[in-house]
C-alpha cells in the first residue's frame, strides 16, 4: 500500500484539478464573452445599416433635391440641404450625385464636384441600375456602414443616387459602451464557476483522501489483486444491501457468479441461517453456519465513514476440513471418554471382587465378575455378528460405554449388516454418531431408567434407522425446525462452542442422499431416519440443500 501523501501531493491534484477546470470555464466564457461582442457588432452594423438606408430614401424622396438636379449649380442648392439633414440624423454623410458620379453634396467641400465612380470603395452600378444597396465599404471618409439608393425625377427616370453612412469608428464607440453590460453577465458566470471549480477541487481532495490519481489506480489494482487471491470469501453490500463486491472465494463457497453484482444480498444467498447470518439479522462474531456441504464461518461488520454507515463486510471462512478433523477428534475424545469410564467402572468392580475373595465368597466373586461383563459382552457379540464393517460395531460400543457413564442404557434391538450395499459407511457412522449423542442427552436428563433403542435395518431398497429415547420428546410445533442449521434447545457448553449443528447436518447429509428424516413423539423422542440404499459403486447426485 502506498504511504500516505504529504499536504503537497494533496495540494498538487487539487491544483491539477482546479487549473483544468478554471481552463475550461475560463475558454468557456471568453468564447461567449467574444460571440456576444460580435453579435452586438452585427447588431449595430445592421441598425447602421437600416438607418442609414431611411435616410437615403428620404433625401431621394424630397422635391428639392429633384429640382435641385435642374438648377444652373445644383450643388448651391443641393448640399446645403443634405448637410442640414445628416447634421439632424447624426449621419457620418449625406452625398447625392448624378448618373455620371459628380457629387453634389458632401461633408468635406474639396470632394464636391469630383466624381466617385473610381472610387474603388463606391461601387454605384447596381444603384444606377435601379437597386438599393446597404453594404460595410470603404470611402473617402474611412470605412463605414453605408446605404445607396437610386433618385428619380418626377417621371421616374433615374438621375443619380443619394448614399448615407455611418463611420465604424463611430458604431466602435456604441459598441464600447455596451461592453459593461456584455462583461458584467461573463465576469459573474466566471466568477461563480471559479467558486464551484475550488469546491469541486476541494470534495474530490477530501473524497480521495488527498490521493493522486496514479496512487488511486495503484490502490485499486492492489485491491483487485488481493481480493481475489485471498483464500478467504470476501463480500461488501451498500447501505441498500446491495453486492458490491464478489471475490473468487465467496463466489466459490456459496456457489454464485458476478451477476450476484448490483442485486439486493438477500436474493442471491439461500434461504435459511445462511442469509439470516449475512444480512445481519443474526448478529455475533465467527457465526459458523451451512451452505450447501460446506460448514463456514461467517463474520459481518458494518462500515461508517465519516460517522455515516455505507454498508457492510461480510467475510467467510471456510472450516469444513476443520470440522471432519474435528469429528475425527470428537471420536476420539468420546472413545478416551469411554475408556476412561470402563477403567473407572472396572475399578469398583475390582475392589468389590477383592473383598469377596478375601472374605472366601467365592461364588459370589464369580457371580460379580459373570454380571459386569454380561452386558458388554453381549452388545459386542450382537454387533460382531451382525455387521462385517467394523466402524459401526466400534462406534456402537464406543457409545454404549458413554450412555452407561451417564446412567442411560443403550440398547440395540436390530442391527443388520447393509455395509456392502451402503456406498460411504464412515458418513452413516457421523450420521448414526450424532443422532445417539442427541438421544443420549435427552434421555440423561429424564432420571433413572433412562435408555436409548436403537435399530438399522434394511426394508425392501431402503435403508432405516430408527432411534428412540426416554426423554421429554419434542414439541410438535417445532418437528421441522430443529431441523434447522443453528437451531438449539440446549444451553451452550463446551467452552462455548456452537450447538445446533449436529441435527442439521444429519438432514443435509439424508437430504443429499434422496432420503428424508422424521420425529415423532412416543414416551420419548423417535427419530426415522429413511434413505434409498445403492450399490456400493453408484454415485450420488447431491440436491440443493
Amino acid at each position: 500500500m502506498p504511504a500516505a501523501p504529504n499536504r503537497r501531493t494533496s495540494r498538487r491534484l487539487s491544483t491539477q484539478i482546479l487549473v483544468l477546470q478554471f481552463a475550461i470555464i475560463l475558454l468557456v466564457v471568453t468564447g461567449g464573452f467574444v460571440i456576444s461582442v460580435l453579435r452586438a457588432r452585427r447588431n449595430l452594423d445592421q441598425r447602421a445599416g437600416q438607418q442609414s438606408l431611411a435616410i437615403a430614401r428620404a433625401v431621394a424622396s424630397m422635391p428639392a433635391i429633384v429640382n435641385g438636379f435642374y438648377a444652373p449649380d445644383p450643388p448651391r442648392v443641393i448640399n446645403p440641404l443634405a448637410e442640414r439633414i445628416r447634421r439632424a440624423t447624426g449621419a457620418a454623410f449625406i452625398v447625392v450625385a448624378n448618373r455620371q458620379g459628380i457629387r453634389y453634396s458632401h461633408p468635406r467641400a474639396s470632394e464636391i464636384g469630383k466624381s466617385l465612380l473610381h472610387d474603388p470603395g463606391e461601387p454605384v452600378t447596381a444603384v444606377l441600375a435601379g437597386h438599393t444597396q446597404v453594404a460595410v465599404q470603404t470611402g473617402s471618409l474611412g470605412r463605414s456602414v453605408r446605404a445607396k439608393v437610386p433618385l428619380r425625377d418626377a417621371r421616374g427616370r433615374i438621375i443619380g443616387l443619394v448614399s448615407v453612412g455611418v463611420l465604424e469608428r463611430t458604431l466602435g464607440s456604441e459598441l464600447a459602451g455596451e461592453l459593461p453590460s456584455i462583461m458584467i453577465p461573463s465576469l459573474v458566470v466566471l466568477l461563480l464557476g471559479t467558486l464551484g471549480v475550488v469546491l469541486l477541487a476541494r470534495r474530490v481532495s477530501r473524497q480521495t483522501f488527498g490521493l493522486q490519481t496514479g496512487e488511486i489506480a495503484t490502490l485499486v489494482e492492489q485491491r483487485e489483486a488481493m481480493l481475489h487471491s485471498v483464500r478467504e470469501g470476501a463480500i461488501t453490500v451498500d447501505a441498500a444491501g446491495n453486492v458490491t463486491l464478489l471475490n473468487d472465494e465467496a463466489q466459490r463457497l456459496l456457489d454464485l457468479d458476478e451477476s450476484a453484482l448490483g442485486r439486493p444480498l438477500a436474493s442471491v444467498v439461500p434461504d435459511g441461517r445462511v442469509r439470516e447470518v449475512l444480512t445481519g439479522q443474526i448478529e455475533g462474531s465467527d457465526q459458523v453456519i451451512l451452505a450447501g456441504d460446506r460448514v463456514l464461518v461467517a463474520n459481518r461488520t458494518p462500515v461508517q465513514i465519516r460517522g455515516r454507515p455505507i454498508g457492510a463486510v461480510v467475510t467467510l471462512r471456510d472450516r469444513t476440513e476443520l470440522d471432519a478433523l474435528l469429528g475425527e477428534l470428537t471420536e476420539a475424545r468420546d472413545l478416551a471418554e469411554a475408556l476412561r469410564a470402563q477403567e473407572h467402572d472396572f475399578q469398583h468392580r475390582l475392589h468389590v471382587i477383592s473383598g469377596l475373595i478375601e472374605l472366601g465368597r467365592y461364588d459370589d466373586a464369580v457371580h460379580e465378575i459373570n454380571r459386569g461383563s454380561l452386558l458388554h459382552q453381549e452388545l459386542a457379540g450382537s454387533l460382531v455378528s451382525g455387521t462385517s464393517d467394523p466402524t459401526l460395531a466400534a462406534l456402537l460400543l464406543g457409545k454404549a460405554s458413554v450412555a452407561s457413564e451417564r446412567g442411560v442404557k443403550l440398547r440395540v434391538s436390530a442391527f443388520e449388516d447393509v455395509s456392502e450395499r451402503v456406498d460411504d459407511v464412515h458418513a452413516l457412522a457421523a450420521m448414526l454418531g450424532n443422532l445417539i449423542d442427541n438421544a443420549i442427552d435427552s434421555a440423561s436428563r429424564s432420571g433413572t431408567g433412562s435408555q436409548v433403542d436403537l435399530s438399522l435395518t434394511a426394508a425392501a431398497d431402503d435403508l432405516v434407522i430408527r432411534i428412540h429415547d426416554s426423554g421429554a420428546g419434542i414439541n410438535p410445533a417445532l418437528s421441522e425446525e430443529i431441523f434447522r442449521d443453528g437451531f438449539t434447545t440446549k444451553v451452550a457448553r463446551h467452552g462455548g462452542r456452537r450447538r445446533g449443528l449436529g441435527l442439521a447436518l444429519v438432514s443435509q447429509e439424508v437430504r443429499r442422499r434422496g432420503g428424508r428424516i422424521s420425529v415423532e413423539n412416543d414416551q420419548g423422542a423417535r427419530f426415522t431416519v429413511t434413505i434409498p440404499l445403492h450399490a456400493a459403486d453408484a454415485e450420488l447426485e447431491p440436491s440443493a440443500p
